[in-house]
């Protein structure tokens, strides 16, 4: 079994504006992003992004703006030689209807580890809301919870 570095997105990846991020123009990597990721998977994470994207339900805008900016996330961090195992994201959002995946649910992370073998007692979650301490409380993954838009390069540095 493996071990995994969780990622929610807004706020941990990339800034976290107060309002969903779907445009391109509004997509800023937080500077220290591809060196932490880079310095976990030379420590063995495998790599996950973990994200509610609810503005779909919502009808704010589709999968295809979601799949666009996380290509060039998938970009901007093969340029530092970082790669993610998956990018999971939630299209629901509870003011339209009910899901299993959306955080403070946990589908999302039982998907990654069942089909990458992961060892949720030796990997860790990366968020910035009460909703992803409880996803990874419920599969038994650590939660660390950080404030929006702050590094993770330190914090990357003591896991390993």
């Amino acid at each position: 079994m493996s071990k995994a570095l969780f990622l929610d997105r807004d706020g941990v990846i990339n800034r976290e504006r107060g309002e969903y991020t779907f445009r391109i123009e509004d997509f800023d990597v937080l500077p220290d992003v591809p060196e932490a990721l880079k310095f976990a998977s030379a420590k063995g994470y495998q790599l996950f992004v973990i994200s509610n994207q609810g503005g779909i339900a919502k009808g704010l805008y589709g999968h295809k703006e979601v799949e666009e900016l996380h290509r060039v996330l998938v970009q901007k961090l093969s340029d530092f030689g970082v790669s993610f195992q998956e990018i999971h994201y939630c299209p629901h959002h509870e003011s339209v209807g009910k899901c299993l995946c959306r955080k403070p649910d946990s589908l999302m992370l039982e998907k990654a580890i069942a089909r990458f073998d992961v060892n949720p007692e030796i990997s860790v979650l990366v968020g910035d809301s009460e909703r992803d301490m409880q996803a990874a409380s419920k599969v038994g993954v650590k939660g660390i919870l950080i404030d929006s838009n702050t590094g993770i390069l330190e914090l990357v540095k003591q896991l390993a």
